[in-house]
């Protein structure tokens, strides 16, 4: 696919994925999707890669969906977007490699979505975050009802969504929802460190441990600790669990492979 909205960069074991469409504040239409869809699947499938950075071009991360796009769609097409863009969300969310939002900016609507489906959030101190939808005369479209809930629990999820409350870093932080709030000119290299930690621990644990924190939190508890369980003992037909355990009692740093 060539690519006209999305910039690929590799860094040492480290990709960026940056969405450059600055001139509409990178809003969501089908064809971004489309391209966000591929740059996560080549990415996901590079083997020189462990942890993918997302990140907007411009005074945004990702403004919200197209709206000039939705407004004269009927409820069929509707909702074939949705699914557009929920394929999208869900595909990141699965990943086995972690993935870092690095929110420059507004983180609206579709933005704000796309942020939850990652797996942590780093916010420059002038990003905003909301769910405007309802100003609009419609609901979250991408699954914002259901990570927004279970990211920061269903009373703020339901004052965000209720409200379309734009909401800044700060509030963001406080409530759950970014994981730190650094100033602009530091988002770049904060993101950086934390990829650079990630990506020096065992990948098949930290893929292991996604897997068991993402499936255990759609089930209950008990069934949740049966998927830790099994996924633990895994870890000990691994490589990576001889190497990581010889170093400690050597006191010397892995080398994962």
């Amino acid at each position: 696919m060539h690519l006209q909205n999305i910039v690929i960069e590799k860094k040492s074991d480290v990709a960026w994925i940056k969405i450059n469409k600055p001139e509409s504040l990178n809003a969501l239409d089908e064809n971004l999707i489309s391209e966000l869809k591929y740059a996560f699947e080549t990415t996901g499938k590079d083997d020189e890669v462990s942890v993918i950075i997302l990140i907007g071009e411009g005074k945004a991360f990702v403004a919200g969906a197209d709206i000039e796009q939705m407004s004269s769609i009927n409820p069929n097409r509707a909702r074939e977007f949705a699914n557009h863009g929920m394929e999208l969300m869900t595909y990141i969310e699965n990943l086995e490699k972690p993935v870092i939002a690095a929110v420059n900016g507004f983180a609206l609507g579709g933005g704000c979505e796309l942020a939850l489906a990652c797996d942590l959030r780093i916010a420059s101190s002038k990003a905003k975050f909301g769910q405007p939808e309802v100003g609009l005369g419609i609901t979250p479209g991408f699954g914002g009802t259901q990570r927004l809930s279970r990211l920061i629990g269903s009373s703020n999820a339901k004052l965000l969504i209720y409200t379309g409350n734009i909401i800044d870093a700060n509030e963001a932080y406080r409530m759950g929802l970014v994981n730190s709030v650094v100033e602009p000119d530091l988002l770049i290299s904060t993101a950086e460190e934390l990829a650079s930690n990630i990506a020096s621990k065992s990948q098949m644990a930290v893929k292991y441990s996604k897997t068991a924190i993402n499936k255990g939190i759609q089930t209950d508890i008990d069934t949740g600790l049966e998927i830790e369980k099994n996924l633990f003992a895994l870890c000990f037909a691994s490589q990576d669990q001889k190497e990581g355990m010889t170093a400690f009692l050597e006191k010397r740093k892995p080398n994962f492979k």
